[in-house]
């Protein structure tokens, strides 16, 4: 194993390289060695991947556990007035993404009907009816407009709340909480009162459910006396905020990203039949969720290094996805790559269970948005529009766009 020094002053997180391109700092890592070892914000000694077969042979590998209980969470950056945590995280019921076999197959298996291809195939006309909804709620508002507000936050809101049965009139509140929740800077305090609002609220939905079940996936999960209220809180709040959050941000990403790309955004015009490769691909180069955490189990070989019992890692999906090992030229946007293989809806157990309904939601979303608004483009300078470089999940807190002419 190289006994080189960790790298100092935690995880580069700024990308300083230009809107959708990963930190220059982890491109050169992930070049010169991509399991590195690193130095947390609170002095804890750990490891950074960065590099794609490295990245995907972690995930795929349950000795890398992903629960916090085991291992202290270690940020990478600094959160203001973070009490100094000495003790592992306990479990939250529900919770499955942070969770290991036997608990998350357990949990997970309950949800694998809900989100079966099969269903998600069934969802597809009435996905591409709110889309449309939308679109000409978007036709008959004055340019300018914000496309966040919108178009991208509300269309993968309105399909997730009618799947789980969440009332869409109560989405300013899980709304802002959320994005109060995934603030990396916001302060402990606030953070945990906007999770305790949240599950509070969730709490009392799942108990009417299980009073009154519905037809939508809460309902139904309630009708499972196997699962305690607070299972059903946490796995509530866990489909909630990522069929949401990540989607949202990956349509107003993705337009950012197609309308500074104007020769990728015309071969998508010309050819509507390249959408499914061009989400993968979109999916691939903008990366929004990016940075995981697993604990090793044991003394672990990874990447030719070796990894100590106990250790805290960390995964960067971004570098893995921009690896040229993996990818030809991967710093660039290219509509006809087959990009099959990212990492972007992770790997392993823990693959996004909702890819899926995200990619009919970005296919019906970016097609009808194009289709649409032909002559769509930024109201603003590119350097103008507001970066979320202070989230969680990565994208653009607003999206000023005008246009000349809509179409149907």
């Amino acid at each position: 194993m190289n006994q080189a020094a960790p790298i100092p002053h935690g995880l580069p997180t700024e990308r300083d390289a230009g809107p959708f391109d990963p930190p220059r700092e982890i491109t050169r890592l992930r070049e010169a060695r991509p399991v590195s070892p690193m130095l947390f914000a609170d002095g804890h000694e750990g490891w950074l991947v960065t590099g794609y077969e490295a990245v995907r042979q972690l995930l795929a590998d349950t000795r890398f556990s992903s629960r916090q209980d085991l291992g202290v969470l270690h940020m990478p950056y600094e959160i203001p007035d973070m009490p100094v945590i000495t003790e592992p995280s306990p479990q939250v019921p529900g919770l499955f993404v942070a969770m290991d076999p036997p608990d998350h197959t357990r949990l997970r298996r309950k949800l694998t009907g809900a989100f079966t291809v099969k269903r998600m195939k069934m969802l597809e006309e009435h996905i591409g009816d709110i889309v449309e909804r939308q679109l000409d709620e978007m036709a008959r508002r004055t340019p300018t407009i914000d496309l966040v507000k919108e178009f991208a936050l509300p269309v993968p809101s309105l399909v997730i709340c009618e799947l789980l049965g969440v009332p869409y009139e109560d989405r300013d509140t899980f709304q802002g909480n959320s994005a109060k929740f995934m603030a990396k800077e916001q302060s402990f305090e606030e953070k945990m009162a906007a999770y305790g609002a949240m599950t509070a609220y969730l709490a009392e939905l799942v108990t009417r459910k299980r009073a009154e079940p519905g037809e939508d996936i809460l309902s139904d999960l309630a009708r499972d006396d196997d699962l305690s209220i607070e299972e059903l809180t946490g796995i509530a709040f866990l489909l909630l905020l990522a069929g949401h959050e990540t989607t949202a941000n990956m349509l107003s990403l993705g337009t950012f990203a197609l309308l500074e790309h104007p020769e990728q955004l015309a071969e998508l015009r010309a050819n509507p039949e390249l959408m499914p490769d061009a989400v993968e691909e979109l999916m691939r180069y903008l990366s929004v969720a990016d940075i995981f955490y697993r604990y090793a189990t044991e003394d672990l070989e990874l990447g030719g290094e070796t990894i100590g019992k106990g250790s805290t890692v960390v995964i960067s999906l971004l570098a893995a996805n921009r690896d040229p090992r993996r990818f030809d030229n991967p710093d660039t946007l290219d509509v006809h790559r087959k990009a099959r293989g990212h990492t972007s809806f992770g790997h392993g157990i823990h693959q996004c269970l909702g890819q899926q309904l995200a990619r009919i939601e970005m296919r019906a979303g970016f097609a009808g948005l194009l289709r649409r608004f032909p002559t769509l483009q930024l109201a603003v300078p590119a350097d103008e529009v507001r970066l979320r470089t202070d989230m969680n999940i990565y994208g653009v807190h607003e999206l000023p766009v005008t246009w000349t002419q809509t179409a149907q």
